[in-house]
């Protein structure tokens, strides 16, 4: 699920750092972890076995945020007759984590790296994940490189993965390398990563599909008692750079529904009434939906770098509620589509921070190699999904408990005043309703009666910074 990211560049501002702190607490956020699984990083890290195959000479690079430590892919583009050829390297975590061992566990026990607005909970110790397993520049690592062959439209026509010794030339940034690509000084890897994300993108259009890249917001203070959200929204290189993971993910997915046995990130259709809360949403936002226009084609005419375009890619994350993991062996299954690719679809590029990605890549590496799937996948398989659901619950109350947090933030003080809203949904349980606050851009409990869809005049009654929790009642 797309996340919705808040930074807060000086930290967790001081009227929330309470309530930050009782978050973590009352979701069982570790702090640190176990001196044995320190440990055993700190002997993997030193002991690792590069493989025979030696791709150093080939000119990977990452791309990332500035600052990244924790790299789990890099990347190669070129020309190969009229189509291309895509190399992309995976943080090799097998060739680090002993199955049953101490790092194993702690992994299964945290499911996901956590983040916050200004850290994060890694699922990895640093040792790995910012060091020995990470792609960082310059270094040579044991990595699992896909090899991608596309023909002129961008359609992938042969995948494999196997395992070997690379080494990342240069660690890019998002920004520096949109620069160079619009000033028409990037190399050729960055030219080919264009083209081919262009088409990859062209081909999700195609096939009626939606992928969420989710500007990041970050709160700042402009006043006492002033706070205010901004957009930071995604550049074109970050929509062309995540196209190479989302066509990695369904050729993971296609090679093990061939095999028959593996898991699957799964999403079943967008309900109609979900749809319609996102048309409120639009409503109280100002934005313009017809009701002929779909939901893919709505999401792609949208500005990231207008604050309420930003603001509805955010709230557009509700679709991806719903979404979780198959397994399988011997049996396909019964419904194997990512509903919101419109593919089939497996998480497997991003292995320092989903235990998920590690069982993925061991199934694919081994269907490639023509071996024995290790009798640690398989008796691990059919409890990763429930294991992945956990984590991701977590993940997500953290991230909803985060944005409560901010959202009230930004209200405090302001108890008193009147906003603009529109109703997106009634509490059939508890009463009252859910409204979208045109300005700023949050939405927040009403109480009292209201009819859903209407426009209205919300007065904020209370705001509980421990809690992150804003009330408003109808005018």
């Amino acid at each position: 699920m797309p996340r919705r990211q808040y930074r807060a560049p000086a930290g967790v501002p001081g009227p929330i750092r309470a309530g930050f702190v009782e978050l973590k607490e009352s979701l069982d956020v570790p702090d640190a972890f176990p001196d044995a699984v320190l440990a055993e990083a700190e002997q993997a890290a030193s002991a690792v076995e590069l493989p025979e195959r030696d791709l150093t000479d080939v000119a990977f690079v990452t791309i990332d945020p500035p600052g990244s430590t924790d790299l789990d892919q890099a990347l190669f583009v070129e020309r190969a007759g009229d189509g291309y050829r895509v190399l992309y390297a995976i943080a090799d975590l097998m060739s680090f984590v002993t199955p049953g061992g101490a790092i194993d566990a702690e992994a299964h026990a945290r499911g996901v790296t956590l983040y916050a607005p200004h850290e994060r909970t890694p699922l990895h110790p640093p040792v790995l994940a910012e060091g020995a397993a990470s792609l960082l520049a310059g270094q040579v690592r044991t990595a699992l490189v896909w090899e991608h062959t596309l023909d002129a439209a961008g359609v992938v026509t042969h995948s494999t993965v196997a395992r070997a010794r690379v080494r990342s030339r240069a660690q890019l940034d998002y920004a520096g390398v949109q620069a160079d690509l619009d000033a028409g000084t990037a190399d050729e890897v960055l030219v080919g990563l264009r083209e081919v994300g262009l088409l990859r993108l062209a081909l999700e259009v195609e096939r009626g599909a939606v992928s969420l890249n989710v500007p990041s917001q970050e709160v700042h203070a402009t006043g006492p008692r002033r706070w205010e959200l901004s957009y930071r929204a995604g550049l074109p290189v970050e929509d062309w750079n995540a196209q190479i993971s989302l066509m990695t993910g369904m050729a993971a997915a296609q090679i093990m529904l061939d095999a028959g046995v593996g898991i699957l990130r799964t999403l079943p259709p967008a309900e109609k009434a979900s749809v319609d809360r996102l048309r409120r949403v639009a409503k109280g936002l100002r934005i313009r939906w017809p009701g002929s226009v779909d939901y893919p084609e709505f999401v792609r005419s949208l500005d990231p770098t207008d604050p309420r375009h930003a603001a509805m890619l955010n709230a557009s994350t509700l679709l991806f509620r719903g979404a979780g993991y198959a397994a399988f062996d011997g049996e396909r299954p019964e419904q194997p589509l990512h509903g919101a690719m419109r593919a089939p679809y497996a998480h497997c590029t991003a292995p320092l921070r989903r235990l998920v990605d590690r069982y993925v890549s061991q199934i694919c590496l081994s269907v490639c190699a023509g071996e024995e799937i290790p009798g640690w996948v398989r008796e691990e398989l059919f409890s990763l999904p429930d294991v992945m659901a956990d984590a991701l619950r977590r993940a997500n109350a953290y991230e909803r408990g985060i944005v409560g947090l901010v959202e009230a933030l930004v209200l405090s003080g302001r108890e008193g005043e009147e906003f603009a809203a529109t109703v997106i949904s009634i509490d059939e349980r508890r009463g009252g309703a859910e409204i979208q606050i045109e300005e700023p851009a949050v939405q927040a409990r009403l109480t009292g009666e209201a009819e859903l869809g209407s426009e209205i005049t919300a007065e904020l009654v209370e705001v509980d910074l421990a809690a992150g929790r804003v009330e408003f009642r109808a005018r």
